[in-house]
């Protein structure tokens, strides 16, 4: 740790703090905006809610005035159809009242009948004309109910139109909010990138140049055999060498990102498809990967490298880089990869 440190003060002016204290601001005033954005997401998210409940309601009653409308005008016309029906049976009251009156012009001997038969007509056209009377008050009312009723499903259209636009322009804040996230994401994932970028390009400077250390895509790649000897769990010396370079690095990179970046230094161990005996200390290849990406791991923390930045995995033999099934194929499968990620 203290020759790293002489080597940075040897190369001269030190830029990074500088550096680090810019990107740190930027990164706080990005996780502001986030959090922004959480609060109006939520607040959003409730009302929301609370306005698809009042449309759920509103249509509701919708559909209950619209039936009642339907039953109303169903009772209107029955009460049509009764009137139409006593007006008929009226204007042939009023057509035999009119017979006898004329048989009773005709014909004396007959008047008395006549004139009974005349009033019992005029008191059934006097009952029919009040039951067409109060038959004609209920159709009046149920004008007026279903006019009153057309007025609560308009005033109902109305507020669920308004409802609907509330909804549509809350719907467009929050698409424009989520657009926003992605970019301050983006951003998030362009600076970790850059880390990521600094600190393979420190392990090529400090690692030496062997072929059995390599980068493949986002990973630095460690041939088992650079690390621990057949079927072992235990970091041989020049292992250990390599692994303090490592840490040295970690450490030195740890100085620089900013702690809004909660990043993770992966270890994933790997092995080739040949299946052990079982009868040794492990049982199968996932326990052995396993055991060697613990290893690193613990080596690293013995190093200085914070446990709560530091992952183990292991994969077995089930992510090959080469599928060949040569030994130069499997030999390049047993090895431990190491990536800067994101917890």
């Amino acid at each position: 740790m203290a020759l790293a440190r002489a080597r940075r003060r040897e190369r001269g002016v030190d830029y990074w703090p500088g550096f680090v204290d810019a990107l740190a601001t930027l990164l706080l005033a990005i996780m502001f905006l986030l959090s922004v954005f959480v609060l109006a997401q939520f607040f959003l998210s409730q009302e929301i809610t609370s306005r698809d409940a009042v449309l759920d309601r509103l249509n509701a009653q919708v559909n209950e005035l619209t039936q009642l409308l339907a039953l109303e005008r169903a009772n209107t016309q029955d009460a049509e159809d009764t009137i139409a029906s006593l007006r008929s049976s009226l204007s042939e009251a009023e057509a035999e009242r009119s017979r006898l009156e004329q048989l009773l012009e005709s014909g004396a001997g007959q008047s008395e009948e006549a004139q009974e038969r005349i009033g019992a007509l005029t008191s059934e056209i006097e009952d029919e004309r009040q039951v067409s009377q109060r038959a004609l008050s209920q159709v009046e009312l149920l004008n007026q109910q279903i006019s009153a009723l057309r007025q609560q499903i308009g005033a109902l259209e109305a507020a669920l139109d308004a409802s609907e636009q509330r909804d549509q322009r809350s719907r467009a804040k929050i698409a424009d909010l989520g657009r926003r996230l992605n970019v301050a994401l983006a951003q998030r994932v362009q600076e970790l990138n850059r880390y990521r970028s600094d600190f393979f390009g420190r392990l090529r400077e400090i690692l030496s140049d062997r072929e059995n250390i390599r980068i493949v895509g986002d990973r630095f790649v460690f041939q088992s055999e650079v690390l621990f000897a057949s079927g072992a769990t235990e970091i041989n010396p020049n292992g250990q060498e390599e692994m303090q370079k490592l840490a040295d690095a970690v450490l030195d990179l740890q100085e620089e990102i900013p702690p809004e970046i909660n990043w993770v230094l992966r270890v994933d161990g790997h092995t080739d498809d040949v299946p052990l005996t079982g009868t040794g200390r492990y049982r199968d290849n996932w326990e052995l990967s396993a055991a060697r990406a613990i290893a690193v791991v613990k080596f690293l923390i013995d190093q200085g490298v914070p446990a709560s930045r530091l992952v183990a995995t292991g994969f077995g033999e089930y992510q090959p880089l080469d599928t060949a099934g040569t030994a130069e194929a499997r030999a390049r499968n047993r090895r431990i990869e190491l990536k800067l990620t994101e917890r």
